[in-house]
């Protein structure tokens, strides 16, 4: 195991048995790193309080070893101190977002990788969350060589992974490596993600949906709907509401990224299933993202199809579904005027 880095004291400790007695050079360098090495040692205090100040402060630790240092020996105790608090897990997940320009900038940015996927496989929602930004920060540096070579094994490490929390963090990572990847690469990667979103575990199905409009935003056309239009039908109409709710949003943001026919064909009848669905929660969400699905199906159906459900929505007998419908009813009105009046749709004139 990486033993905690020793604070640089020392040197300064050498320093001043080299220079003469009363040399005031070598007494300001102590002064100056012993709040380095109290922080330093308060990495392994007791108290987390101690331990939470520090986590906060790893960029002055981190300066004060330099690049190399915090590359071989701080990053490798961060990774092997996962076991603490959330709090603290949480406050390392953030700064190691940061931590690229200390570890020697984007040539070296592929060490802070570990910690991160460690974070990643942990119990707490919020630290898994924060873990996978971070990892995102840390991709968009990495040179093309090293996204391929560190980073699309994390995220099939992830997504394979036993433990269903670490298959929920790989979903939102593909986003981020897929455009870097040449032609012959993107196939396996899209499985993948096939993958996750026929999971057994539907904690993963509600990720792997929620994940699914950004995904859709990086493919190429026809991949878009050759191949995840199916896995959208398939969510949209999954067993357990979680997970149906989320492919209203899908509905908004592959509205506007289909052809208007397309569109028609595919997101319409998800969105007039959604609109009965038999769980008032997701009702619910349609009824709170009706003026967005209003935009991404346009102005051609607004009257015949969206309006009437729209209605049906206000009169719900959930009071949460009918008061959501109410707070859209001005915006609906604004689309349903602007269309009698030849004013279109959605931003495409459909």
């Amino acid at each position: 195991q990486s033993s905690l880095p020793k604070p640089p004291v020392a040197k300064a400790r050498a320093r001043k048995r080299a220079s003469h007695p009363g040399g005031m050079a070598a007494e300001e360098n102590e002064s100056e790193l012993l709040p380095i090495a109290i922080l330093i040692d308060e990495l392994k205090n007791e108290d987390i309080q101690l331990r939470l100040n520090s986590i906060r402060r790893l960029s002055t630790i981190a300066t004060a070893l330099g690049a190399e240092r915090t590359r071989c020996e701080l990053v490798p105790f961060l990774n092997e101190s996962i076991d603490d608090e959330d709090e603290v897990l949480l406050a390392m997940a953030e700064e190691l977002g940061k931590f690229v320009p200390f570890v020697g900038g984007a040539t070296h940015a592929s060490c802070l990788v570990p910690p991160l996927e460690t974070l990643c496989t942990v119990e707490e929602t919020a630290v898994r969350e924060r873990a996978v930004e971070s990892l995102s920060q840390v991709a968009s540096t990495l040179s093309t060589e090293h996204l391929i070579a560190h980073f699309v094994p994390l995220v099939k490490r992830l997504a394979t992974a036993d433990w269903f929390t670490s298959r929920i963090s790989a979903c939102s990572l593909f986003t981020v490596a897929y455009p870097r990847l040449h032609a012959g690469a993107r196939p396996d990667l899209r499985a993948t993600f096939k993958a996750l979103c026929r999971d057994d575990t539907p904690m993963v199905r509600r990720a792997a949906s929620s994940a699914l409009g950004g995904f859709a935003g990086v493919l190429e056309p026809e991949v878009l709907k050759s191949e995840l239009m199916p896995l959208f039908v398939a969510l949209s109409s999954d067993e357990q509401d979680s997970v149906r709710l989320l492919a209203v949003e899908n509905c908004v943001a592959l509205g506007k990224l289909l052809t208007p026919e397309d569109a028609l064909a595919a997101v319409l009848p998800a969105t007039r299933s959604a609109a009965a669905d038999k769980s008032w929660r997701v009702r619910y969400v349609v009824a709170e993202q009706f003026v967005e699905l209003c935009d991404a199906l346009g102005a051609s159906v607004l009257q015949n199809e969206l309006v009437p459900a729209f209605v049906k929505l206000l009169r719900d007998h959930e009071p949460e579904v009918r008061t959501s419908a109410a707070y859209k009813a001005a915006g609906v009105a604004e689309r349903v005027m602007a269309a009698a009046g030849g004013g279109g749709g959605g931003a495409d004139g459909r």
